[in-house]
């Protein structure tokens, strides 16, 4: 469990998976973190190296985060895309927030080659264990 852990209530019934992941209480393949947010490696990924980068604070809806809250997100968000986009062949890591899949703000981070890899109703890819960890072992250097 992260040091941070502590400062997240999940004994809540409403907590979201994504509190349960930054508490520690479900495993996740992380990429970054730090005192506010925290980015990891979504487990259906459109392409190899897709993240999600949340708050630590649970709010449903990005745009009810505060301007601080959400101006840290961004940032924090920028170097995690450039980690990708040094470690992950691609023409660009888009910035995607959809906010319906999970009651709790969040920000895809997906290496792409064109468009079309940032449809959602395509076929995710089967990564296996190893292959997540050594995509996040790489962007977590």
């Amino acid at each position: 469990m992260n040091k941070h852990a502590k400062t997240i209530k999940t004994n809540n019934i409403m907590a979201t998976i994504f509190s349960r992941i930054i508490a520690g209480e479900i495993p996740s393949y992380k990429v970054a973190e730090d005192e506010n947010y925290y980015a990891f490696l979504d487990i259906n990924p459109l392409t190899k190296g897709h993240t999600l980068v949340v708050p630590k604070q649970e709010t449903d809806y990005i745009f009810d985060l505060d301007d601080q809250t959400l101006a840290g997100m961004m940032v924090f968000a920028k170097q995690v895309a450039s980690k990708i986009k040094q470690e992950i062949t691609c023409a660009r890591v888009a910035v995607v927030v959809l906010g319906m899949e999970v009651p709790h703000a969040h920000i895809h981070l997906i290496p792409i080659q064109s468009e079309k890899d940032v449809d959602f109703h395509r076929e995710k890819l089967q990564l296996t264990q190893e292959e997540f960890q050594e995509i996040a072992n790489k962007l977590s250097k």
